[in-house]
């Protein structure tokens, strides 16, 4: 299946180089181009593509203004968002992640990560690059005045301890794999228990699921005393 992706960004130069970099892989192509947030919301309701590649700072409207409308159309359900940024210790990072974005990237990464982050992010994981420190998430998702919490600490409480368990770990940055080998059950049985924490909160993706475990309180409460 073809990965469909709509580039929005004010910069011609980094467009081209984008485009010409995805239209050259078998499993992905480019469907469209915006220059600004509302053309990025305009777009998307016309071509519904997989995964949208955000800058943050564009003229007018913004891409998180754009993130943020474009995740909470039910229209748009399918589509997954990919934040690209100049600096990665940013608040508005938190905040995308907060409005329903999927994960971001520094606009220095290399050819192959991009492509990799395209994919990750097209199969419905999250995607926090490698400068979106655990530090950063907490200061910034616990901040004030940077919108409405996804769940509260009570809200978790339907969940069972061992979905609980595999959220906090989802939440320290760890993957399937990593996570498995920690709780000694398959990547696939992970893979349920995020589901269904997702299902359960009402999560969109991996990302929402990270912001509401940070935002129910600390992680390090999620897991068992005797880790």
């Amino acid at each position: 299946m073809t990965i469909r992706v709509l580039l929005a960004d004010d910069q011609a130069l980094l467009r081209a180089t984008f485009r010409i970099l995805i239209d050259s892989c078998d499993d992905m192509e480019v469907v469209a181009e915006a220059t600004d947030g509302a053309a990025a919301n305009d777009l998307a309701r016309v071509h519904r593509p997989d995964v949208i590649l955000m800058d943050i700072r564009m003229p007018g409207t913004d891409g998180l203004a754009a993130t943020s409308a474009i995740c909470a159309d039910p229209e748009l359900t399918g589509t997954r968002v990919l934040i690209l940024t100049t600096f990665e210790i940013d608040e508005y990072v938190a905040q995308a992640l907060r409005s329903g974005a999927s994960g971001f990237l520094g606009k220095d990464v290399t050819a192959e990560a991009l492509l990799d982050g395209i994919r990750t992010v097209a199969a419905g994981d999250s995607l926090l690059s490698p400068g979106a420190t655990r530090t950063l998430i907490t200061r910034f998702l616990s901040a004030p005045g940077l919108g409405t919490r996804l769940a509260a600490a009570d809200g978790l409480s339907g969940l069972t301890t061992r979905e609980r368990e595999v959220m906090a770990w989802v939440a320290e940055g760890h993957s399937n794999d990593e996570t498995a080998a920690k709780l000694f059950v398959s990547p696939l049985t992970v893979r349920t228990h995020v589901h269904r924490a997702m299902t359960k909160l009402g999560a969109r993706d991996r990302a929402q699921l990270v912001v509401m475990a940070y935002q129910s309180g600390p992680v390090q409460a999620l897991l068992p005393e005797e880790r």
